[in-house]
Formats: C-alpha cells, sequence, structure tokens
C-alpha cells in the first residue's frame, strides 16, 4: 500500500539532510465529471455606492432634466433663472427658463458642479447635447464652458462652444467641447448671450466623453467596462439588488422606465439614499439613462448571459410591513412586465411590440434572453405567494426561459430552508442565494455544496464577498470558498461577487470589487481572484483530494483547499490549490491515468500571494506571478507528478496541457 500522507513528528523532520515531507494531492485525470458551466463566474451590478450614475454610466451633468426633488440640486443658478414644469418630455417635465437680465454687465446662467467634480482631460473631447427654444422668438445664444473654479486661477475656462437658439420650438443641439488640460474638479457653465428682454428654455443638459466604451453615444466609462470584459464573466446579473424593491413602491426599478428615449426616462430617488444614516446620500438617484437596453448591450459585448431580477409586487421588507406590498390578487401589471421583457430581449422585431421598440434602439437582432429572477431578497409567505403567478405564466408563454427564485438575505436558517422547500415545490431551475460573512464561514463553508440534493433546482450564489480582516485575506479566503463552488459544479451554475463598484468620493457600502473616482479605477485583491478563476474555471470538474478526501479545509489538511477541472478546449487539466496558513507547504501533485498515448507538452503555474512591498494601498496587496514549470514534472507512465511549495496565504493554479493524442 502506497502511504501518501502522513503527519507525525517523526516524518515532518527526520534530519536536516532528510527534510521536510510532502502533502500529496491525488487528481484522477481519467474521472472526467459533472460540466463546469460556462456562467459559473461572473458579475453582478447595483446602482449602489454611485456604481450607474456617477460611475458606470458615463454622463457627466449631475441632476440633468432637473428633476430631483430640490430641481436645482447640482446646479448653481445666477441671474434670472426659473424652474418650468411644462416641458417637452412628459416623463421629464421639468426645465429651466434663462431669461436676459437686460444690461452688458449682468448675465443669466447656471453651473454643474458635476459627480464629484466635471473632469475633464487634456486634448479629449466631450460630446454636449441639450433641447432648447426661444419661446419669444428672435435667436439667443447659450455660451457653454468647461470652468476651472479654485480660487487661484480666477475661473479659468479650459473649453467653450457657443449655440445658437434660433427656434421657438423645442430642438436638440449638439456640439463637442474640447480640453485645454485636464481638471479633476471642474464645473459645467452655461450663459445666455442675450440682452434686452429676451429668453431661452433649456431642458435635459448632458455631456459625456466622446471616447465612451465601444464609442456609444449614451456610453459607458470605457475603463470600467473594460474592467469588467477583462473579468471573461460567463453572466451578468442586474439592475438589483435592493433597488429593484426600491423604499417604496413608487421607487422600485421599472424596466419599462429605462427604455427608449434616453430624454424621456424619469429619474426616481435611488434606494441607497438614506440608507445608512452615517452615510447620507441626498443627492442620489437614477436617471435611469443606464437601462435595460444598455445592460442587454453590455452583456452581449462582454459575452456574459444576461440575468436580469425583477419586481414582485414587493417592496423592501428590511424597510416596510407587509402592508406596502402590492396584493396578491392585483399582481397583473408586474407579471405582465416579465413577460413583456422577455418579448423586450428576444421578440420578433417586426411582429412584436416590444421587439420593435428594441430594433428601434438599434438592435434589431434578439438579446438571447434565457434567464429570469424573480425577486431580490425578499422571504416569507408572502414572497411566496407572490412567486407563483409569475412561475406559472412565464411557463405558460415562455416556456424557454429559465426561472431563478430566492432564499432570501440569510444563509442559512428556518426561513431558509423553508424558501428552499418552496422553490422546489414550484420547480423553479436555481436559487439565489447570498452570503455577506466573515472569514470563517468562508472557510467553513467549502464544503457547503457537496451534500446539497443534485436534483433539486440548482443554484445562484447571486450575492457573496468575505468581509475580513483585510483586503488580501478576505480574497484567500473567497479563494478557498470558491473551490467548493468549482467542485460542485453539478450544482452551483452561477456565482457573483457583489457589489461591484464603489465611488472613493461616495459610498455606502463595502468591500467592493472595483473601487474609482473620475480619473482611475483600482481592482483589488478580490477582484483578482475572480479573475484567475474565471480565466481557467475548465469544462469539467476532475477529483482532486487528499487522503482520500476532498480538499476543503477539513481537519488534518493545513489549511489547504483545492478543486481540479479539465479543459477540453486547450486539452489541459487545471488544478486550484489555496493555502490559507501561515506556513509555507511543500505539496506534490499527483496526475494520475492520463489518457493513452498522451504526453504531458507544458505545465504553467500562476501564484497570488502577498506583496510585502505593498504599503497603505488598501484596494489591492497582491502580485501575481506566471511561470513555466514543466522541467520539474516526473512522469510515471501515464502519471506524472509535480513537487512544489505554496507560500502562506498564496492561491496558486497549476495547468497540466497535453500534446495532441495519436
Amino acid at each position: 500500500m502506497k502511504i501518501k500522507y502522513v503527519i507525525t513528528l517523526v516524518s515532518i523532520v527526520l534530519t536536516a539532510g532528510i527534510g521536510v515531507a510532502q502533502t500529496v494531492l491525488d487528481i484522477r485525470a481519467d474521472k472526467i465529471g459533472a460540466g463546469v458551466s460556462p456562467t459559473m463566474y461572473g458579475i453582478f451590478f447595483e446602482d449602489i455606492n454611485y456604481g450607474a450614475d456617477g460611475g458606470l454610466y458615463a454622463e457627466m451633468i449631475k441632476n440633468r432634466s432637473f428633476e430631483f426633488v430640490n430641481p436645482l440640486q447640482g446646479w448653481k443658478a445666477f441671474g434670472d433663472v426659473e424652474i418650468k414644469t411644462d416641458g417637452p418630455f412628459e416623463n421629464n417635465p421639468h426645465y429651466v427658463r434663462l431669461r436676459s437680465m437686460g444690461h452688458a454687465h449682468k448675465v443669466t446662467g447656471i453651473e454643474n458642479e458635476g459627480y464629484f467634480g466635471v473632469s475633464v482631460c487634456k486634448d479629449a473631447d466631450y460630446r454636449l447635447s441639450l433641447w432648447a427654444r426661444a419661446p419669444k422668438g428672435g435667436t439667443g445664444r447659450l455660451k457653454i464652458e468647461i470652468v476651472d473654479p479654485t480660487p487661484d486661477v480666477n475661473y479659468e475656462v479650459l473649453a467653450r462652444q457657443v449655440v445658437e437658439v434660433a427656434s421657438s420650438e423645442w430642438k436638440k443641439y449638439t456640439s463637442v467641447l474640447r480640453s485645454q488640460k485636464t481638471l479633476e474638479k471642474g464645473v459645467m457653465r452655461l450663459v445666455l448671450e442675450w440682452q434686452n428682454d429676451g429668453m431661452v428654455d433649456v431642458e435635459h443638459i448632458s455631456l459625456f466623453p466622446v471616447e465612451t466604451w465601444k464609442g456609444h453615444e449614451n456610453g459607458l466609462r470605457k475603463d470600467l467596462a473594460g474592467a469588467l470584459c477583462d473579468l471573461k464573466p460567463g453572466v451578468f446579473r442586474f439592475p438589483g439588488g435592493c433597488i429593484v424593491e426600491g423604499t417604496a413602491m413608487d421607487d422600485r426599478y421599472q424596466w419599462k422606465n429605462t427604455v427608449g428615449p434616453v430624454e424621456n426616462r424619469p429619474t426616481i430617488v435611488n434606494r441607497w439614499q438614506y440608507s445608512f444614516p452615517d452615510r447620507l446620500a441626498p443627492d442620489y438617484y437614477q436617471s435611469n439613462g443606464l437601462g435595460f437596453y444598455e445592460y442587454f448591450l453590455l452583456a452581449e459585448e462582454i459575452g456574459a448571459e444576461p440575468v436580469p431580477v425583477l419586481n414582485v409586487g414587493m417592496v423592501c421588507q428590511c424597510q416596510n410591513g407587509a402592508y406596502a406590498h402590492a396584493p396578491v390578487d392585483s399582481l397583473c401589471r408586474f407579471v405582465d412586465d416579465a413577460v413583456d421583457l422577455v418579448e423586450f430581449a428576444n421578440g420578433d422585431a417586426v411582429k412584436t411590440k416590444w421587439g420593435r421598440l428594441r430594433a428601434d434602439m438599434g438592435h434589431p437582432a434578439p438579446f438571447g434572453l434565457k434567464y429570469v429572477a424573480l425577486g431580490n431578497e425578499q422571504w416569507g409567505r408572502e414572497y411566496v405567494d407572490r412567486m407563483k403567478p409569475f412561475v406559472d405564466r412565464l411557463r405558460s408563454v415562455c416556456p424557454d426561459i429559465k426561472i431563478i427564485g430566492g432564499s432570501g438575505p440569510s444563509s442559512d436558517g428556518d426561513e431558509f430552508d423553508m424558501l428552499w422547500r418552496e422553490m422546489d415545490r414550484m420547480a423553479v431551475d436555481l436559487v439565489d442565494e447570498h452570503y455577506y460573512r466573515d472569514e470563517k464561514w468562508f472557510l467553513g463553508n467549502a464544503s457547503r455544496y457537496d451534500g446539497y440534493d443534485r436534483k433539486a433546482p440548482k443554484v445562484f450564489a447571486g450575492e457573496y464577498a468575505c468581509h475580513g480582516s483585510g483586503s488580501y485575506r478576505s480574497a484567500i479566503c473567497e479563494a478557498a470558498f470558491m473551490t467548493g463552488l468549482e467542485r460542485n459544479a453539478d450544482v452551483v451554475l452561477m456565482a457573483t461577487y457583489a457589489p461591484l463598484f464603489a465611488n472613493k468620493k461616495a459610498w455606502q457600502w463595502g468591500p467592493d470589487l472595483i473601487w474609482f473616482d473620475n480619473s482611475d479605477i483600482s481592482l483589488t485583491d478580490s477582484y483578482e481572484i475572480q479573475r484567475l478563476f474565471s480565466l481557467n474555471k475548465g469544462t469539467n470538474v476532475v477529483p482532486v483530494t487528499m487522503d482520500g478526501r476532498p480538499v476543503a479545509g477539513q481537519e488534518g489538511q493545513n489549511g489547504l483547499y483545492a478543486c481540479a477541472v479539465y479543459d477540453k478546449v486547450t486539452d489541459s487539466y487545471v488544478i486550484k490549490v489555496v493555502n490559507v496558513g501561515n506556513e509555507s507547504q511543500d505539496l506534490r501533485l499527483d496526475l494520475e491515468k492520463l489518457p493513452a498515448k498522451s504526453k504531458i507538452k507544458d505545465v504553467s503555474r500562476i501564484v497570488f500571494s502577498k506583496d510585502e512591498s505593498v504599503t497603505g494601498n488598501r484596494f489591492k496587496s497582491s502580485k501575481t506571478e506566471t511561470d513555466d514549470v514543466t522541467g520539474g514534472v516526473v512522469v510515471k507512465g501515464r502519471n506524472a507528478e509535480l513537487s512544489v511549495t505554496l507560500a502562506p496565504e498564496s492561491f496558486a493554479i497549476y495547468r497540466f496541457s497535453l500534446s495532441s493524442r495519436s
């Protein structure tokens, strides 16, 4: 009998000449198991931490349609400025009337502070658009400038354009401003250049970088969208999260308000505006400029399956009693919204109402929607009772759509168990589980899905993050937990970290995957873990064991966690190993029973470890290094062995690539 793992004082150190015993991990190359879903690792976006307006959505003007509760919030008015409410857009009726002061040295205008400043780069172009009219006829001149307002430069003008408004009817005007220098915290100033009794009405004042993600005019920040693309996500869950529920029914996210002409999409209060008393955000609204069309388009462009989350007639249960929900017998409009969303995503561009709208917005081809999630973190019988009519109707009219139900905000307990039973009874396809827990929980739950019923609905880990002692340690704990997701790929089909974005100047919740300000982004240690798992997920699980047991931080496993996959696309085996301990460990990877006549072509190693040279960075203190370790492989027939040393608190990926089989 071959003894592969023995821990005794004698085996650890016999003499200085013999050295340290190895821990052996057995990888059975011949046991190609469950498929790893292409959707296994992905992203979840919610407009929290100024993630949309002021973040991913590249609009630079705050309160562009004057629709905040205080219509001039974000603006500074001077001269004769009046708010009017009979504008050209039904859902955004507010606009400003600018009247001439009738004197050469008196001016009327408005200034916008942007999202924590109007930030521009030297020689970069910015697309201005606005709607305007001269209600009394004539021609009014609007001078638009990007200005440095700091006292020591005396309002330096970085860019300027003049728009001539010569119609008494509402028209859209566009122009491009080029900045003469880089500025982090500027303002956008609009001045009426018209004397005597002239006036101009102005609505929906918008400013975007010309260079957005994929060049879209109503576009996204190129750097933030690019960071999402680099994750190679298989799934994209949106738009929430708790904003789907809203603080009150009128605040809930309604997808139909986020499509069509951007000028007519109604502004709503963001649910996170007052959620944290110590981090109030009274200027936090949703313009809905980043809407369902833009979400579907982004998902398509980054290669992710979209997973929209829909309201089921319930508001946030943490903030309201049951009385605030829509009665069960009045859910028809909510259910219709769900069915209509499928039509918007997949419907014929000519024969269906919502498919025609998608085509009119620029995408005649269907988006190929496969999943719909019903509710976010609802619980209790009130949620179960409201789920049923959605499930029944979707099964009837959209039989190909996979339905995702929820298990509430907790990772366990009586309520969690009840919801799982009810989701199983309703035969949903997946159940969305959420867990924001500490390091101990993540390390103790790598075996969470080992005992799940293989015949029950599959799992979507829709929101999770380790709330630990620091960015790096949390990331290592998440990596340990994720080995359990991958090992149980027959149960877990999707997993998305949350939250995704946080503005460094205004955030409500942490930790977060990507931090940013107007000019820069910071990718966290957790981001790197998500990237490494996503880019190395393989196609099928293969067993990796230690002393005959799954490597999941169990007793006697010295803080080791591991999983292994076969990748049929690259004809390679990928082994992921996490060491959560504070000591180095010597390991031997035994890849057993390789396919007949195949040979090891090369072996690469990727190591994620603590970067001791990094100090004072709260976002990232790791380094990722890649090298070739083919020379260390010992081949014995159809077996291959590789001896390695795994550093303390580190994560390593070993890819054994095979030569073509004859």
